[in-house]
């Protein structure tokens, strides 16, 4: 579904994974996508990548306060040298400079949409009246996931101007799943994690929770990325779970063999979208539960989902998930149809065009 107006998107920062989905939007705005973005804390520690390839890019300058509140600068100049007919903006409260954006579209008649997890919490008070005043300054909203409509629905917000669209990093896959055995290669299983290596991600967790289960079950361990906590979980696993291999990072191709050798994902902290990825190789997957996001992507047909940071609930979960290889293999096919017909990069452009149209139509 082409989107037939000049487009711009605000954003804090443009993390690297979020590239393709932008420069996938532009291929479908003829007249145009401009991205205003800034740069985030050094300790937020995102990765930028390479940038836009087809989208238009515009530096902002962030200064980043107390509380996690943000200010933009250079929003106006942004919006009066693209003028764009419709703009997608963070539906996050602490984001000081949006109520100005919106001031300004709405003056020229033009659309603004909100982009946000939900809005989790009472809805009742001073709060909640505080909620209601803020969303409604939008003219549709997009989130990632069925909670996430069913909180913004909670805070009074039209439904039929709520769009999900699953968050997604990865195309619908081309090839077909692989081809596994139901049995375990060498007698053992493999799990696999890949993800910037640092604290909240919990691999320690992960370690120690392998660490726990009966000998017959022991996976071979693969972690795959770099980060901080690398040289701490080195010296953690020769500890506690020598079996652990760390093989640095990789991007792309390179961890379609890794993805392919494995027989279960599982991502014990915060983030991740490399989930998807696994997924498209038919891997059952394991994540933990934040924000809600994982919720439609992670269920009980192909995986589980965590209690974050509980060491007994992904030990309990891993004896359950290895003790039964075939059972594996058909949660795998279930993780690879997931991907493929419901939650990829092209439904995500196609949810965010139907908002986009919702809004011109009034």
């Amino acid at each position: 579904m082409s989107i037939p107006v000049r487009l711009g998107l605000v954003q804090r920062v443009l993390p690297a994974y979020r590239a393709t989905l932008f420069d996938a939007l532009a291929k479908d705005c003829p007249d145009g996508l401009s991205v205003f973005a800034g740069q985030s804390r050094p300790e937020e520690m995102i990765e930028s990548g390479a940038g836009l390839q087809i989208a238009r890019r515009f530096q902002a300058r962030n200064l980043h306060l107390p509380f996690h509140l943000c200010w933009q600068a250079g929003l106006m100049s942004w919006l009066n040298s693209w003028q764009p007919q419709v703009i997608i903006v963070e539906a996050n409260p602490r984001y000081l400079h949006t109520p100005a954006a919106v001031g300004w579209m709405h003056a020229r008649s033009r659309k603004v949409i909100g982009w946000g997890l939900g809005a989790p919490g009472p809805q009742t008070g001073l709060r909640g009246a505080i909620r209601r005043r803020f969303l409604s300054q939008f003219d549709a909203l997009l989130t990632y996931s069925q909670q996430g409509a069913a909180e913004y629905r909670a805070a009074g917000f039209p439904a039929d101007r709520i769009f999900v669209a699953p968050n997604a990093a990865t195309p619908r896959p081309v090839n077909p799943p692989p081809v596994r055995q139901e049995i375990f290669a060498n007698g053992h299983p493999t799990v696999l994690f890949v993800g910037r290596l640092q604290a909240r991600k919990r691999v320690d967790v992960l370690l120690r929770a392998c660490a726990a289960l009966p000998a017959s079950i022991q996976p071979a361990v693969w972690i795959v990325g770099d980060g901080p906590a690398r040289a701490e979980l080195e010296t953690l696993a020769g500890q506690v779970y020598p079996a652990a291999q760390f093989f640095g990072a990789r991007h792309g191709a390179s961890l379609d063999p890794l993805f392919d050798a494995a027989d279960l994902f599982v991502l014990p902290g915060t983030g991740g979208l490399a989930l998807q990825q696994a997924m498209s190789h038919a891997l059952p997957v394991m994540a933990a539960q934040a924000d809600g996001t994982q919720a439609d992507l992670v269920r009980s047909a192909n995986g589980w989902q965590l209690i974050p940071g509980s060491l007994n609930d992904l030990t309990r979960s891993l004896q359950q998930a290895l003790s039964d290889a075939a059972r594996l293999r058909r949660m795998g096919l279930e993780s690879y149809r997931i991907v493929a017909d419901e939650i990829n990069l092209e439904q995500m452009v196609s949810v965010f065009a139907q908002a986009v149209h919702a809004v011109l139509e009034g």
